[in-house]
């Protein structure tokens, strides 16, 4: 059978020919790749030269790379474009990779090269010298210094792990798409703009329904909360939300996460842990668990007063609007919005307008141009995995090829919620040539309808610029080896560049050049610009402990000494409790749908996004200072900062864009928490 997955990819710039693949070539070619790949490491482990890094970290960096291209089709597939069948291949090539993996790390004779060239490092350049420790390290945490029952057990243990991750987001996504709010009164729409109106009879078209149809994805659920009169309603849709995966069927994640908990800890303590939170920080900004939970109980300290305020302020908001009893958390997004509204004269729907989708995509690129000396240009031979998705070749101030950026905003029953960054190809150099990456945006933006554009709300806005300053750090990347390069830093040093874009949502300077309604053409207003400033500090201390409160239950769930059989719901309360603000709810959990960290990257890494905050509002900082378009700012960013991905240390690298180490005041300020 000819695979076009093994084949070389004679597609423009070598990008993935998804019009050619089909679900059955992918497990033959993974199982190819990895044939391939055991030969490399074989020839690397039995090299009779004296090892060195060129020999041994280089080579080992530059193998496999047909099994990391077939696999990055596969897993971003599985979340952008999935179904039954493809879940299945991926359970089933889930335990090969794994094993792979294990056969690897767990591979004597490879090691001990690695060791050589470890106990030389001084004598490396730096980034040579950080990859070795980087490849040293995954070696210690892959069990290399296990003796032979516990490698047995290891493998068992990383197997399992994988496919219970596998598990957890699929049992997510299942639950999301399976629930539905469907309307045939037109009474139950009151308080829903247009527009949400508009996509609901939609959505309830495409269902083959009368009246309308609200979903529990997020350009759905959200405007729903914060817009719906129907108290009944908002309170159905919460809970329904909030329950994903908490059912006690066979879509419920409770036990898949005391496995995994469980599992990770057992890892960790025969790896020589404590805990799973100690194995995975040390190679962190923040390197240890005290460490995590001190910044924590930090920023807890610094927030409590401004997120009891908050609280308080939307609570009497509510009285005062005629609400009796408790303010539950379906009331809160509802209240919110009309006190925002009230406070400021602007909301979502007001600002809906000027943002339509196809102005913001040209106005980040035109940003990432006046910053960057960046283009983008729509190439339509490029085969992409799905009709909504658009490709664009980027090339810098000379012309140079960059990148290929992947844009798929819009949400599908295939696709999993939220919004991410990806690659299919990682930027390395080989033999001098500059291979350059393949990046991809992911997300769930508001879709058009048969008489609208697709109007994002600021939210979206600032989600689309997040993404965006990941993007830019993948594609901007200018390093050596596949392994440091692009977003493959330390997780609390990621967020950074991410982060760092959204400020500029706030920034009148930005929006002046762009920001026009849809339909009228005319300017948003200065005043509506300022409230968006004044805006920004808005709940923000709640928002700051809710940000806690996932941080707060993360360490928890990894910071564990013991195992735990306890109930999910009991650990999760007592690991929340003092971020909690409402009358506690039963049947609502956040542990069993918690991707990031169950199903993705970020166990015990969760706190890296108000870590990054902090690194962000310092950095951002110096643009406002100098000027937020200022060309040797946003060069030095660029040089220190997005070209280097994780070719030195994360504290280095932002020493010398800040010219010192960063400080919490410009966030504590930014907040409104000082």
């Amino acid at each position: 059978m000819n695979n076009p997955l093994l084949s070389k990819w004679t597609t423009p710039f070598q990008t993935p020919p998804f019009n050619e693949i089909e679900l059955k070539h992918f497990k033959p070619a993974i199982e190819e790749a990895i044939r391939f790949a055991e030969k490399e490491i074989e020839a690397i482990s039995i090299n009779t030269e004296s090892p060195s890094f060129g020999n041994t970290i280089a080579a080992l960096d530059r193998a496999g790379e047909s099994l990391s291209l077939v696999t990055s089709v596969l897993f971003n597939l599985n979340s952008a474009e999935t179904n039954k069948k493809l879940q299945e291949i991926t359970q089933e090539v889930s335990p090969l990779l794994t094993r792979f993996s294990n056969d690897i790390t767990l591979n004597s004779q490879l090691f001990e090269r690695i060791k050589k060239v470890f106990e030389h490092k001084d004598n490396l350049l730096t980034e040579q010298k950080i990859l070795t420790e980087k490849r040293y390290r995954s070696f210690i945490l892959g069990g290399a210094g296990l003796h032979d029952e516990a490698r047995k057990r290891f493998r068992e243990i990383t197997e399992e792990l994988a496919k219970l991750s596998l598990k957890f987001e699929e049992n997510v996504l299942d639950e999301t798409n399976s629930w539905e709010l469907h309307l045939i009164n037109k009474d139950d729409l009151l308080g829903l703009p247009e527009g949400v109106i508009e996509m609901a009879a939609s959505t309830a078209r495409e269902r083959n329904k009368d009246g309308w149809v609200f979903t529990l994805h997020y350009p759905s659920y959200v405007p729903f909360m914060q817009y719906s009169e129907k108290r009944e309603l908002r309170e159905m849709m919460l809970k329904a939300y909030s329950s994903r995966s908490f059912h006690g069927n066979e879509r419920d994640n409770s036990n898949n996460v005391l496995k995994i908990a469980n599992l990770r800890l057992e890892l960790a303590r025969m790896l020589g842990f404590r805990n799973f939170a100690e194995m995975i920080l040390g190679d962190r900004m923040a390197d240890t668990p005290e460490k995590v939970n001190t910044f924590l109980d930090e920023l807890f300290e610094a927030s409590k007063d401004a997120a009891s305020r908050d609280f308080g302020n939307v609570k009497e908001f509510a009285s005062k609007s005629g609400h009796k009893g408790n303010l539950e958390r379906w009331d809160w997004a509802f209240y919110s919005e009309k006190l925002k509204r009230k406070l400021y004269n602007i909301d979502d729907e007001i600002l809906r307008p000027f943002f339509p989708l196809d102005k913001v995509e040209k106005a980040i690129f035109d940003l990432s141009g006046k910053l960057y000396g960046i283009k983008f240009i729509r190439n339509e031979s490029i085969q992409v995995y799905h009709p909504e998705v658009k490709a664009y070749e980027v090339i810098d101030r000379n012309n140079h090829f960059l990148a290929i950026l992947y844009l798929d905003y819009f949400p599908r029953t295939g696709k999993n919620g939220g919004a991410w960054m990806t690659s299919f190809r990682d930027q390395k150099r080989i033999n001098e040539a500059d291979v350059r990456p393949l990046i991809s945006i992911v997300a769930n933006f508001t879709r058009p309808t048969d008489n609208t554009p697709s109007l994002l709300s600021f939210n979206e806005l600032t989600t689309f610029l997040h993404e965006f300053g990941h993007a830019l750090h993948g594609m901007l990347s200018q390093c050596t080896y596949e392994s440091l390069s692009g977003t493959n830093v330390s997780r609390d040093f990621v967020e950074l560049p991410s982060q760092f874009m959204e400020n500029f949502a706030y920034e009148k300077e930005w929006l002046d050049l762009w920001v026009t309604h849809y339909k009228t053409g005319e300017k948003l207003p200065d005043e509506i610009m300022i409230k968006i400033k004044e805006s920004a500090v808005f709940n923000e201390g709640y928002a700051c402990f809710r940000q806690l409160s996932f941080g707060f239950l993360d360490i928890a769930w990894h910071a564990l000494e013991q195992h735990i059989e306890s109930d999910v719901d009991n650990f999760e309360k007592k690991a929340m409790n003092k971020t909690e603000l409402f009358p506690p709810v039963k049947g609502l959990n956040m542990s069993v749908q918690f991707g990031h960290i169950f199903g993705g990257g970020y166990a015990a890494g969760y706190y890296g996004y108000k870590w990054a905050e902090v690194l962000d509002a310092d950095a951002f900082e110096l643009f406002k200072e100098k000027g937020i378009f200022n060309s040797d700012v946003a060069d030095s960013f660029r040089k220190n900062i997005l070209e280097k991905g994780g070719t030195e240390k994360p504290m280095d690298l932002f020493k010398k864009f800040r010219g010192r180490e960063p400080s919490m005041e410009a966030f504590l300020r930014r907040s409104g928490l000082k």
